[in-house]
């Protein structure tokens, strides 16, 4: 079994000041996962969703369903 790393990457549309989610879609055909983590802090933990959980969420962002204010 081969390890594949994330490739991890954030939005062009970051332009928050570095509070942003890095993502690693990378993963989510060969083994199921769809890692995030907080590009401010790396090597800090990451939140590990499925790739319809995450297909659901970035729908949900799309829809406003997340108001910023």
């Amino acid at each position: 079994m081969t390890t594949e790393s994330p490739r991890w990457f954030k939005s062009s549309y970051s332009e928050n000041g570095g509070a942003c989610v890095e993502v690693a879609t990378n993963l989510a055909v060969p083994h199921g996962i769809v890692p995030l983590r907080d590009s401010k802090n790396p090597h800090g933990p990451t939140l590990t969703l499925a790739p319809g959980a995450w297909v659901a969420f970035v729908g949900g962002v799309q829809q406003g369903a997340f108001p910023t204010a």
